[in-house]
């Protein structure tokens, strides 16, 4: 039995995480290889710093590897053609005012592997994501968010493309 959840992703998002095991697996391995080939000929390895980074380097690929290998056997890709863009769901994209600056701002809400604040896609399970999940255009929304209570309004609500 795993010990990870499921996982949702977008099908733009499993396909960066089948990229990412792909280019670790068949490129940075290969690369990681020659580096230990290479600090090999250096001879003494009690005092070979190349070595040593190599190695740490080539545990943290490969324990990166099995994460994603972990989090895409566990992966449920949401259908598209399904998401409800009455409400907030995983794969729509919200458009919101934040009433205290009067802005306002346009999130992706995605499943926790994919978010990225610096492109605006939020987790559902953020404090805002969570608080905007299964709300409705309209509605005003409460977020309990570190530097306090937030307020947003919800001004529309689409399938992310």
């Amino acid at each position: 039995m795993s010990n990870y959840k499921k996982i949702v992703l977008t099908s733009e998002g499993l396909a960066k995480l089948e990229d990412e095991l792909n280019e670790r697996v068949s490129v940075k391995r290969a690369e990681i290889a020659e580096k230990l080939k290479v600090a090999l000929s250096f001879g003494d390895l009690s005092e070979n710093s190349e070595y040593d980074e190599a190695k740490n380097e080539q545990a943290m690929n490969e324990n990166r590897i099995v994460e994603l290998m972990a989090m895409l056997k566990n992966a449920e890709v949401l259908d598209e053609d399904e998401v409800d863009s009455n409400k907030v769901n995983i794969g729509c994209t919200v458009k919101v005012i934040d009433k205290e600056f009067d802005e306002e701002i346009e999130y992706s809400i995605v499943g926790s592997t994919e978010a990225d604040p610096l492109e605006n896609k939020i987790s559902d399970e953020s404090p805002l994501g969570h608080a905007l999940m299964g709300r409705h255009v309209g509605d005003v929304c409460e977020v309990h968010a570190p530097v306090g209570i937030l307020y947003y309004e919800i001004t529309d609500i689409r399938k992310t493309k």
